[in-house]
This record gives structure tokens, C-alpha cells and sequence, in this order.
């Protein structure tokens, strides 16, 4: 009997260390927050963008909310922040917070690729590609996919195999594919 109730009374204290320590975290991340929040809002474009994803994947205690993360990637975005232009890119391809216009993914798209995002670069891929946002254009394609092949980017380089095997906007060439 002693033993049951011994496990009982460890168990309590396992769960109320548990119960502890999320709170802790919990209080941890309200400061992170407030303390992004702050810096964001004196504009710091790291911030911003930081903030931006944490309403993205409600994280740090926040509700997700796709349209306060876009307003917080444009900030950042607007300060030549790559990423953040890059997330505000999805958000419109995707109509994330924001109402889908392909036009404006691309540009921001084209923005980051210009930083050299790999992301990015691959994104614009597929939009000239499809001809979403841009006039179809399969070199166009390919030469973004190659620049994000360049930087290891996987699914670019799939991409970029599959216009060499094809000869789409590059000469066909099933080494080169390969």
C-alpha cells in the first residue's frame, strides 16, 4: 500500500513540475513577445518579420492570424527584408491574410530572388512556369531554378532537371537532366 501511495505522490510532483515549467515557458515567451512587439513597432525589420511569424504559426502565445502576419511581413518587407518578402509572397500566391493576386507574389517573389533567397528564386521559377502573375516565359523559368539549383535548392533542381529533359526555355539534354 505504501508503495502505490508513494507512486501516487511522485507522480503528483512530476505533473506539478510540469504544470510549472509550462508556465514558465509561457511567461517566457509574453516577454519575448512584448519585447518583439516593442522593437517592431520602433520598425527593426528582423523584428517585424519575427513578429510576422509568430502570428503565421501562432506561436509565442499569439492566435494565429494570417492577416496581422502579412501586415508585419510588409513592414519588413518594405525594408528590403528577404524573407519577409519572400513570406509576403506566399501569403498572396496563397490569399494567406491577404486576398490572392499572383501579380503581387511575384513581385515579391522577384524582390527576394534579387537577395538571393533560393526560395524565392524558386517560386519566380514556377510562376513563369505556369504564368502566374507573369507572362509564361519557360527560359525565365529556368534560369530562376538554376539560380536556386545553384544554392542546393532540391526541388529546383528537380525543376531545372525537368526542363533539361524536356527543352523547356534550355537546350534538351538528358545528361544535363540527369
Amino acid at each position: 500500500m505504501k508503495a502505490n501511495g508513494l507512486r501516487w505522490f511522485l507522480l503528483f510532483l512530476l505533473v506539478s513540475a510540469v504544470f510549472r515549467l509550462l508556465a514558465q515557458q509561457s511567461e517566457a515567451d509574453r516577454k519575448l513577445l512584448a519585447d518583439l512587439r516593442a522593437l517592431a513597432e520602433k520598425g527593426d525589420a528582423q523584428s517585424q518579420y519575427e513578429l510576422g511569424l509568430s502570428f503565421h504559426n501562432g506561436s509565442l502565445g499569439v492566435a494565429k492570424d494570417e492577416a496581422e502576419a502579412a501586415k508585419w511581413y510588409r513592414k519588413a518587407a518594405e525594408q528590403n527584408d528577404a524573407q519577409a518578402q519572400y513570406n509576403l509572397g506566399v501569403c498572396y500566391a496563397k490569399g494567406e491574410g491577404v486576398a490572392q493576386d499572383y501579380v503581387k507574389a511575384g513581385k515579391w517573389f522577384r524582390k527576394a530572388a534579387e537577395q538571393n533567397d533560393a526560395q524565392a528564386q524558386y517560386n519566380l521559377g514556377i510562376c513563369y512556369a505556369n504564368g502566374q502573375g507573369v507572362a509564361a516565359d519557360e527560359a525565365e523559368a529556368a534560369k530562376w531554378y538554376r539560380k536556386a539549383a545553384e544554392q542546393n535548392d532540391a526541388f529546383a533542381q528537380n525543376n531545372l532537371g525537368g526542363c533539361y529533359d524536356k527543352g523547356q526555355g534550355v537546350d534538351e539534354d538528358k545528361v544535363e537532366a540527369a
